[in-house]
């Protein structure tokens, strides 16, 4: 029997891990790098041992230094979560070699299906589809997709659609698998556009069953990266059904797998074709949960344990859709910084790896939660799922959000017409309006409660209204970098009901209308809460202080990260959309493009150099006619 856990990862993963262990009187051990020394996954462990240093390398993937926290812990067992070393065969036999319990499968399934060069020979002797293997350097045909041997989460994943694109795409994507995962191997199929990415989740224990719980659906992602998932598919047949799950204990059985694995496939009309197996648990593992009525996690400890499950899984019922909330912008582009609120409820299931005041790292993934709605029927779980997110309070870093509301709000979404080009610039969402920021009453909202809090710390005539003066001119408005409204008078049909500083109740033509305004001095932003979700504000001051000039053309640092690669010297002539530099950030690349014709003037920054969000990384002088 397992004694005490160490769940070697941090963030959502670990609070997961460790609400399960609670309830079956399992103690805790965390772990964490000195960015995370006060995250919540810290404190809920009844122990925790630093792993010194930052980066993932020094930490959370550093084999000698998790077996160290074990032995300083006296813990008896590892769990290793999802990412990191989750899939590393030779974690799995050092924990083993230790004489600790493993939870997770054997290291030799996780190694045959840690190549995914090598997997994909071993599925086709199982019987399970798969697509052809082409030539990295000359594939012969196009559009084709570059992926990396080891490792997932769309890192060392490329699409190309020219054979001019190949090389450089090819070399990129070995560089990121070889960064995220030390692992620079790719490989080179076709791509099957507009398929449904489709997974079956599967557990085995040592004694020859293997269940099958049903499929998700995973198709909506941006950079390869799933973003909403649900359980069931809302566009699998039940043959459809049977052939994917067939399919999955074929592949589970071939490589001896124990314990909670997930085979992923791509789906087009009758075409299946195997991707890949995670052989751990996976982020979207609570849809599953919900429809099938089991704790994933407890039944990996207890497959650990020896326990012998029962002949037929459970019977699925009703429908889940989880959505994850990532701290980026509205170019995917991962954001860091402090997290000023943290608050989503409502009808939902939310697994966070934050709290309000949590910092956000640049050194690892921004996924700030993961929020779940489930129904008795599909509609019923995004009505959930929308409503929560809309009331969430999210202030400090930017967040996909309102994406996630524009995707579960979209007709081709609630008509189930989803597949992995969803998000793409041609996709259904890109035809869909989105009316969730031209409302002007946040925006009056915000003015009013400013000028009551302005009122509030007024010192002498604190009941004169704000802005008064013996003879005015002019009506009184608030400026903010993205809007500008009058609120005295007061626009057309609106009346104010009541304006404090933290909450103003507003009435247009018969209707109320409730705002809950946040202000924080650290950073001048305003936040209006309301039904509709949440609009950002940034206060324009009356008398601007003078700012730092910024040479025009300079090309800004989009978040904090390291200078992978200088690809042009001063005196280059570039053109649009010409890589100029790569950043790493968040164990991603990001290619920093010219964003005109021009001719390059200064390149401040080197390879290897450590850049904060708005810093000049080039000067481009645009060419004139």
């Amino acid at each position: 029997m397992i004694t005490r856990l160490l769940v070697a990862n941090r963030g959502e993963i670990a609070r997961r891990v460790f609400r399960t262990c609670g309830s079956l009187g399992i103690s805790t051990v965390a772990v964490f790098s000195d960015p995370d020394a006060d995250a919540p996954h810290v404190a809920e462990a009844d122990l925790a041992v630093r792993l010194p240093g930052a980066r993932p390398s020094d930490t959370y993937l550093h084999i000698g230094r998790i077996l160290d926290a074990c032995r300083a812990s006296g813990a008896d067992a590892v769990h290793p979560g999802y990412g990191f070393l989750s899939e590393n065969a030779e974690f799995a036999r050092a924990v083993l070699d230790a004489g600790l319990v493993w939870v997770g499968p054997p290291p030799e399934a996780i190694a045959a299906m840690g190549s995914k060069v090598a997997a994909k020979r071993l599925m086709e002797q199982a019987g399970v589809p798969v697509l052809p293997s082409l030539d990295p350097e000359a594939p012969g045909e196009f559009p084709v997709l570059v992926k990396a041997s080891a490792g997932g989460g769309g890192r060392g994943m490329r699409i190309v659609r020219e054979a001019g694109e190949l090389a450089r795409e090819v070399e990129s994507a070995r560089r990121e698998s070889a960064a995220a995962f030390g692992d620079g191997t790719v490989f080179v199929e076709p791509l099957l556009e507009n398929a449904r990415h489709v997974e079956v989740q599967v557990l085995a224990d040592r004694h020859g069953t293997v269940w099958t719980l049903g499929e998700r659906e995973c198709s909506v992602q941006r950079r390869h990266q799933k973003v909403v998932e649900e359980c069931p598919s809302p566009g699998i047949s039940a043959e459809l059904r049977e052939r994917l799950c067939e399919a999955a204990v074929r592949a589970a059985r071939k490589i001896g797998y124990v314990g909670a694995g997930t085979v992923e496939f791509l789906v087009k009309g009758d075409r299946v074709a195997f991707l890949e197996m995670n052989t751990r648990l996976q982020v979207e593992h609570p849809v599953t949960e919900l429809v099938y009525g089991v704790d994933l996690v407890r039944l990996q400890l207890e497959v650990a344990e020896g326990a012998v499950l029962p002949v037929t899984p459970p019977e699925p019922a009703g429908h889940a859709v989880e959505v994850r909330l990532y701290a980026e912008d509205g170019d995917y582009l991962p954001q860091s910084g402090m997290l000023r609120r943290f608050e989503v409820s409502g009808e939902v299931r939310v697994d966070s790896g934050v709290e309000s005041g949590s910092v956000i790292s640049p050194y690892y993934d921004p996924m700030l939660a993961k929020v779940i709605g489930y129904g008795r029927v599909r509609a019923e779980a995004v009505r959930k799922l929308v409503t929560a997110l809309r009331r969430a309070k999210l202030h400090g870093v930017t967040t996909n959000r309102d994406l996630l509301v524009k995707i579960l709000t979209s007709p081709a979404f609630g008509a189930g017409d989803t597949h992995t080009g969803f998000l793409a610039p041609d996709g259904p969402l890109h035809e869909v309006s989105w009316d969730g920021s031209d409302d002007d009453l946040p925006v009056l909202a915000a003015a009013l409660a400013m000028a009551a809090g302005n009122r509030r710390r007024a010192k002498v005539l604190a009941g004169l209204p704000s802005g008064w003066r013996n003879v005015r001119s002019q009506p009184r408005r608030a400026r903010f970098e993205e809007a500008e409204v009058v609120y005295d008078p007061l626009p057309q049909g609106v009346t104010v009901i009541s304006a404090e500083p933290y909450e103003v109740i507003l009435e247009r033509d018969g209707v109320r209308h409730a705002f809950e305004v946040a202000r924080y001095d650290e950073d001048g932003k305003v936040y209006v809460d309301h039904v509709g979700g949440c609009a950002e504000l940034t206060p324009l001051p009356r008398l601007p202080e003078p700012v730092e000039h910024v040479a025009p053309g300079s090309l800004l640092a989009p978040m904090p990260g390291s200078v992978l690669r200088v690809e042009v010297e001063p005196g280059d002539r570039v053109t649009k959309g010409q890589a100029v530099l790569v950043l790493e950030a968040m164990k991603m690349e990001h290619r920093i493009a010219a964003p005109s014709d021009g001719v390059v003037s200064d390149v401040p920054v080197e390879k290897g150099r450590q850049v904060e969000a708005g810093a000049v990384l080039a000067i481009i002088q645009e060419e004139t006619s």
